[in-house]
């Protein structure tokens, strides 16, 4: 396990990560388009949010994960603020879930996740379905919220991993 010196300079930018992976995965728009794979996709922003709200990580500001949606409804091309909105609608049911847990599970975390998920990209088909005319494929939707949904387990393995390496 690593360790660091809490006044260390790497510290501080280790502590800093997650923003820092939450801004640069929003203006990649990372989604293996150039590994030809057709039927793949997912959004690795949810499960990253997700996870550090339901932890109530302290960097992990609400605010920045507004900005970090702003930021990708211009690199996608949406309609400014259909991602923040998104992404803050994640962030207040994963605060909701740590509320209301007494004793966290991984797979009751997994299943809420696929909810949330599943409630966040139907609003967001049908808002631009319906109110911007964006011609969209259904089955894009089903596929990302599939792949998220199974990449949630083994990404919050990793992150615990990140969080234990902080706290100690």
């Amino acid at each position: 396990m690593i360790k660091f010196e809490k006044k260390n300079y790497i510290y501080k930018i280790y502590t800093w990560l997650p923003i820092i992976i939450l801004f640069i995965s929003v203006l990649n728009e990372f989604d293996l388009n150039y590994l030809n794979i057709d039927y793949f996709s997912f959004n690795f922003p949810f499960i990253l949010i997700f996870y550090f709200a339901l932890k109530e990580y302290n960097k992990f500001d609400y605010l920045l994960v507004f900005i970090a949606g702003l930021i990708n409804d211009t690199v996608v091309g949406l309609p400014l603020g259909i991602s923040s909105f998104s992404y803050i609608v994640v962030c207040i049911f994963a605060s909701y879930l740590r509320n209301i847990t007494i004793r966290p599970h991984l797979i009751k975390d997994w299943f809420y996740f696929l909810f949330v998920i599943s409630l966040i990209n139907s609003i967001n088909y049908s808002i631009l379905f319906l109110f911007f005319s964006y011609d969209l494929n259904i089955m894009f939707y089903i596929i990302n919220n599939f792949f998220t949904f199974l990449l949630y387990i083994p990404s919050s393995m990793l992150l615990n991993y990140y969080l234990k390496a902080i706290n100690d």
